[in-house]
């Protein structure tokens, strides 16, 4: 009975799968390796231990001994043992099926893509590193209810807050969800779709479906400081964002001649000692000062690659850029901007008005450094050809070696005359940091002394710009913004123009 048992196994296809067990995992692994690659839909961890633990029971009880036989490592089983490991492999494979038919009944009632549909409401304009509020609604179409983990589809420069939501949607029912992300860059971004997974019943299966919802966002730099700046201006507080008031010199309406009085005019701009004179009415004539003009040109080179309080230096240069095209718009003045590199990226001839803002905005947005040498004698050369009258000509850069320094002095000190040339140069913390703080080790005093050279060679170059009749401001990152808008109110209040 025993020799029986022993070649009705050992003919069966069990013997032949036992000794091939990678055909019972490629088997059972196509399957699932089909749903993951077409559907998405993926075996919970529950539904591995299931598998798992009947499938080493059904090798070791039926594969391990008929191997073991065949190779000689066991003598043999007598009728009853021989009967009872018959049994015993015809419970598991029984328990195999069962299991593969409920995981079966249990993948029907996954949830489908055609069930849900999500919509996304936000503002379509961002402010880089401010808090961006999104709602979304998700819609199930079906009749059941589901447990729903929910994310959006952000891009990686997006941190949003919280990352995950974890909802129960009813049937027929309709979810709404907040959350807030901050912008780590500047520029255009698509969010496509909405990403959600759902489990099966019983919790076997887990499937991840996305919901298509096109939103583009154009992430700016700061603007929210501009609303900031106007209501701190309406309060008379703007001493909070750092902006000095200056007291201006002369009047906003000039005095241009005197001629016979009309009954048009205001008799408040009578001279009455001048009629008493002339024995004739006479009136001030006044002339309101014109728009002066206010040229940026922006680095965008690889001197604006660096960070400083997560930005670059470029980002920085952007917001004070920003701010003070606001308040000089608001003086009546007119804006204008060049980005440059090794070459001409954006040109916004200068004009006046508040929508000039949109115009800027739009030319900056998108606008980020690159590792390359800036050609200031191509800039230079295009505002001389493009912005002849004169103006206030702001360029923001960054100082590293003598040649850069050279090209800075040169082209700057070229415009003295023609135009007003403003140089901003960012400072480095590290350099500065090195030099007032040399505590740790030796060698820190050896950096301390480095960095203390080169601010002496930089201190050098800021007298050497000064003496040519540029003015400078040598400035941190973080507190450029408001030291630009104090020397441009005090270079109006000043008439230096």
């Amino acid at each position: 009975m025993n020799d029986l048992l022993q070649s009705l196994m050992e003919v069966t296809a069990i013997h032949w799968i036992a000794t091939h067990p990678w055909v019972l995992l490629i088997g059972f692994s196509a399957p699932l390796l089909f749903l993951a690659l077409t559907k998405r839909i993926y075996p919970n961890k529950w539904f591995v231990v299931l598998f798992v633990v009947p499938t080493l029971l059904t090798y070791f009880v039926g594969g391990a001994p008929i191997i073991s036989r065949k190779h000689g490592l066991v003598s043999g089983l007598g009728e009853q043992g021989a009967a009872i490991g018959v049994t015993f492999f015809g419970i598991v494979l029984l328990l195999d099926l069962i299991i593969l038919i409920i995981a079966m009944v249990d993948l029907f009632t996954v949830a489908r893509r055609r069930w849900f549909s999500a919509e996304r409401q936000c503002m379509k304009i961002a402010s880089l590193r401010q808090n961006h509020r999104v709602t979304l609604m998700i819609s199930n179409h079906s009749s059941r209810s589901f447990k729903m983990w929910l994310r959006d589809g952000l891009p990686q420069e997006f941190a949003p807050n919280p990352k995950q939501f974890v909802v129960q949607i009813n049937g027929r029912g309709r979810v709404t969800l907040h959350y807030e992300f901050r912008a780590s860059r500047r520029g255009a971004f698509s969010l496509d779709v909405v990403h959600m997974r759902f489990n099966s019943f019983l919790g076997l299966w887990k499937s991840f479906l996305d919901c298509p919802v096109t939103t583009v966002i154009h992430v700016y730099p700061d603007m929210k400081q501009l609303a900031e700046y106007a209501v701190l201006a309406r309060t008379n507080r703007l001493s909070v964002m750092g902006v000095r008031r200056t007291r201006k010199i002369g009047l906003d309406n000039e005095f241009e001649r005197l001629r016979d009085y009309t009954r048009d005019d205001n008799y408040k701009h009578i001279d009455w000692r001048t009629t008493a004179r002339r024995n004739k009415l006479t009136v001030k004539d006044f002339q309101t000062n014109q728009s002066q003009r206010i040229i940026f040109m922006v680095d965008c080179g690889r001197m604006m690659t660096n960070e400083a309080a997560g930005l670059s230096l470029l980002d920085h240069a952007f917001n004070a850029v920003l701010l003070m095209s606001y308040v000089a718009l608001r003086q009546g003045d007119s804006v204008g901007l060049v980005c440059f590199s090794n070459e001409i990226h954006t040109f916004v001839p200068p004009r006046s008005g508040m929508k000039q803002m949109n115009q800027l905005l739009h030319a900056s947005f998108d606008r980020f450094p690159q590792l390359v040498e800036s050609r200031y004698d191509e800039a230079f050369l295009y505002l001389r050809t493009h912005c002849p009258k004169r103006a206030l000509v702001v360029l923001i850069t960054n100082v590293i070696d003598e040649v850069n320094s050279h090209q800075i002095e040169q082209y700057l000190g070229s415009i003295v005359g023609r135009h007003l040339p403003l140089a901003v140069l960012i400072r480095d913390h590290r350099l500065f940091d090195a030099a007032d703080h040399p505590v740790g080790p030796e060698d820190s005093l050896y950096r301390a002394a480095a960095a203390a050279e080169i601010l002496t060679w930089r201190h050098q170059v800021l007298g050497d710009l000064q003496g040519k009749g540029v003015l400078a401001l040598d400035i941190f990152p973080e507190e450029m913004t408001a030291s630009l808008v104090n020397r441009y109110l005090d270079i109006k209040a000043r008439h230096l123009l």
